[in-house]
């Protein structure tokens, strides 16, 4: 079982203005790889609060996973990258590519997403858009391979390559 938490990063959402529906379809989705959300937060759109809520998920609830969305496009309000980069020590670039590459085949609006991935200590932190759709659009391009990330960063699996 895989210890996942969702941060939400909506003004909007965090004061009660704007349904959460992305948060609902991550916590169905990472139910098939195992996952289980055992830490919600919704938080406005302001790089320390999101910095802070990243570290306090990564280093003291130890999650394994934290699932961000919103906050990855244009608009001055949209922190969750720099917060992102801010927290994590080492950037998995691949994630968000894979995301970006497939979603350019639904909409060329995907190429506008300044979504990252990275590792903080043993937690693996993606940033996902804040629709609903394009969340459930992109899960399904990396959920099949998060389990064997998780397994090598965690320290359940060994090394990736095979002979």
């Amino acid at each position: 079982m895989w210890r996942v938490g969702i941060l939400t990063a909506s003004d909007k959402g965090s004061r009660g203005e704007r349904e959460d529906k992305s948060a609902q379809v991550i916590r169905d989705m990472v139910a098939g790889i195992r996952g289980e959300v055992v830490s919600y937060h919704i938080v406005p759109d302001d790089p320390d609060v999101l910095k802070e809520m990243l570290i306090k998920m990564a280093d003291q609830e130890k999650l394994d996973l934290i699932l961000t969305t919103g906050g990855t496009g244009f608009s001055p309000r949209d922190n969750t990258p720099e917060a992102t980069r801010a927290v994590i020590e080492r950037e998995v670039p691949g994630i968000p590519e894979a995301m970006r590459y497939e979603s350019l085949k639904k909409t060329p609006r995907a190429m506008l997403s300044r979504a990252v991935a990275g590792i903080r200590h043993k937690t693996l932190i993606i940033n996902l858009p804040g629709s609903a759709r394009a969340v459930r659009e992109c899960l399904e391009v990396i959920l099949p391979v998060l389990p064997h990330g998780l397994e090598i960063l965690t320290g359940r699996a060994g090394e990736c390559g095979a002979d």
